[in-house]
Formats: C-alpha cells, structure tokens, sequence
C-alpha cells in the first residue's frame, strides 16, 4: 500500500508514524477532548485505539489519519475515515470522524480537515454516502457535521456504545456524493 499524504491549505493529513502516538495522546486523551468520547483513555485503551486505527488503514486503505499543522508540524489531533464497526449502528458506511486538542478549537481546523476528507472519500475512495457519528450533547460536532453539508438520519440514530453513555445517545449525520458535488 502507497503511502497517503494530503495537503491542504493550512494542514496535513497522512499515514500514522511511530513518533506520532506520543504527542497524539498527550494533546488529545484529556478531559475535555475526551468528554463525549467516553473519557480520558488509560494506556490499555490508547493501545487499542492505536491499534484499531491503524488496522482501518490496512483493512479499507483509509483511517483516522493524523492532522499536522503545515507552518510548524505540530499534531493536532486526527481526522479521517472508516468503516462503522458498532454493532448497534450503521455497520460497514463509510464513516468520517475528527478528534483535535482543545488548543485547536475554533480556529477552522476541523472544518478544513473534514472538507478535505469528504473530498477523499468521494474523489478518492469511491464513496457513494458518507456519516458522522456523535451525542446529542456533543454541539460542536454535530454544528460541524451541519456546516460541512450533513445532515441529521433519525432513522440511522442508534442507542449506547462503548462512547456514548446512555441509550439512544447516539446520532446519525450524512452526505451523499451527489450532495456533496452539489454544495
């Protein structure tokens, strides 16, 4: 498998390195980053998640890929797609989803990263719908999701995960490709 490498304006999205994990973890698994996403991790549940991002990248040749600030380098949390693995949900689409350090918020970052992301997973990918997943309570994300063209599937709506807290928690955005080219 090729190496991936995208580049926006401000932002690179690419394959994990080994030296990425480190500054990964210390800038994303805190509290407030952390508070829809079931808490902070302990380091059986970082190596997991490592684990099951990188194992995306082989199974469907994308993943959650790192976001790198362009002007400095510097890790700012990840972005990208999946398959949806949760049982109670919609299992097997083409999901897209954003994690950036708190000292990344509100500067556009995570739109820009998922526009370019929803452009991989249309142009490059062959994706036909795309969803996001996040809690009622999770605003930001779910306004994210709305601004990038999303919008809410009630009937994809599904109950707890391991993330999610309390039954029928979870909610459902989408975008078609024909959306998408529509916007």
């Amino acid at each position: 498998m090729s190496e991936f490498r995208h580049e926006t304006e401000r932002l690179v999205l690419r394959d994990w390195r080994e030296e990425d994990w480190p500054e990964f973890w210390r800038v994303t698994n805190t509290p407030a980053v952390m508070r829809w996403l079931g808490g902070v991790l302990d380091a059986q549940g970082r190596e997991a998640s490592s684990t099951r991002m990188l194992g995306y990248r082989s199974d469907f040749g994308h993943t959650f890929w790192p976001v790198e600030r362009r002007e400095d380098g510097a890790i700012l949390g990840f972005c990208g797609l999946k398959r949806c693995t949760d049982a109670n949900g919609p299992f097997g689409m083409v999901e897209i989803g954003w994690r950036l350090r708190e000292d990344a918020w509100g500067r556009g970052y995570a739109r820009e990263a998922a526009s370019a992301t929803l452009e991989l997973a249309f142009e490059s990918f062959g994706a036909d719908e795309v969803i996001a997943l996040t809690v009622w309570k999770n605003e930001s994300s779910w306004g994210l999701m709305r601004r990038l063209g999303m919008a809410h599937r009630p009937d994809l709506d599904f109950g707890q995960t391991h993330w999610s807290g309390t039954e029928r928690e979870t909610i459902v955005h989408s975008i078609t490709k024909e959306q998408w080219e529509n916007l």
